[in-house]
């Protein structure tokens, strides 16, 4: 089952119902206003939007109409909880050795998270706007869950029956604000604004072989001005799985329905210390951090320049047949104007 959220100038847009081909959908007001009204119950309307799902794809839609992404906002515009992981260690070890610091064997046994903004999302089509354009802007290509209610203490193999829905995910960071925000000791704020999720969110059983052992294995296409930059694959290297991550992000507390994990910065090891760009043969990057991180491991220091105003980025995924799955995040970064 695909849903989205569309924009009706409401915080928290109109719940709809999308073919699998992305391109017809149907209101689904008498079931689920809002995304988050169906995930908080979940177990009576998920029965209900897949009948309407089925008949959508049959054409027995009467009141169905045509399917545009550009009006989507991410399908859940804020959330009460959005976690984002750390599960592609080979990105981690990669930033810590361009600093020259040992790697903790603990970061091969637990992962890294951290609690993000989420009280406004941006849109997969809006803009990223910035005051400047030298606080390091960066994209990271990501895959995230939307769980439902989820008790604490959970253990990872109990935790799989509470992943409702999947979407990508571009998670801005400002690379120039991290550095100052950690000597502080107390974990990002401001150098982590705003994400856009894609604009349609699918159920598991969607994804067929492609969602098996709680991770997503295809390829997650990031085209930066309008050159493909990296397709790593998002079930390669990911040394913990959702699963684990949602045990880690329940451990001490319980998650409310709506609540959002992310995978980190999809990242392969492509075989290398030093993995490979696209114009190398290679699987390239989901950010451009990890250019940067591997420049400096190779040549002493970095070439590759972050983000400027006039950049653009696009990230989508593929079936096998080569139909996207989520729709695309599209987004250009642009100067903020003031209120």
């Amino acid at each position: 089952m695909k849903l989205a959220t569309y924009k009706d100038g409401s915080r928290d847009g109109l719940l709809v119902v999308v073919s699998k081909d992305l391109s017809r959908a149907v209101k689904v007001l008498e079931i689920a206003p809002t995304m988050q009204y169906a995930l908080d119950h979940w177990d009576t309307v998920e029965p209900k939007l897949k009948e309407a799902y089925v008949a959508l794809n049959n054409g027995k839609c009467s009141d169905d109409f045509a399917f545009h992404q550009d009006e989507c906002e991410s399908p859940l515009p804020r959330a009460y909880q959005w976690a984002d992981g750390s599960a592609y260690v080979n990105h981690v070890e990669l930033v810590r050795k361009a600093r020259n610091a040992e790697m903790p064997e603990s970061f091969w046994e637990e992962p890294l998270m951290y609690q993000g903004g989420s009280d406004s999302f941006l849109a997969p089509r809006e803009d990223i706007e910035m005051p400047s354009d030298e606080w390091g802007i960066d994209f990271e290509g990501e895959i995230a869950i939307i769980t439902d209610d989820v008790p604490m203490a959970v253990k990872a193999r109990d935790a799989d029956k509470h992943i409702r829905l999947l979407m990508l995910v571009n998670d801005v960071s400002l690379r120039g604000l991290i550095p100052g925000e950690l000597a502080k000791g107390f974990g990002f704020f401001q150098s982590k604004p705003s994400s856009a999720f894609s604009p349609v969110a699918v159920t598991p059983d969607e994804l067929n072989d492609s969602w098996k052992d709680n991770k997503l294995h295809l390829p997650l296409l990031s085209t930066y001005n309008g050159e493909l930059f990296g397709k790593p694959n998002a079930g390669q290297d990911m040394t913990f799985d959702f699963s684990r991550l949602v045990e880690h992000a329940a451990k001490s507390r319980p998650l409310a329905a709506g609540t959002i994990i992310g995978s980190g910065t999809v990242s392969n090891k492509q075989g290398t210390d030093h993995g490979s760009a696209i114009s190398e043969g290679g699987v390239g990057y989901s950010c451009i951090a990890e250019v940067r991180m591997i420049e400096t491991i190779r040549d002493g220091k970095p070439a590759t320049q972050f983000m400027k105003f006039g950049d653009s980025i696009h990230m989508e995924m593929l079936d096998s047949q080569g139909h996207s799955i989520f729709g695309a995040i599209e987004q250009k970064v642009v100067k903020y104007d003031g209120a």
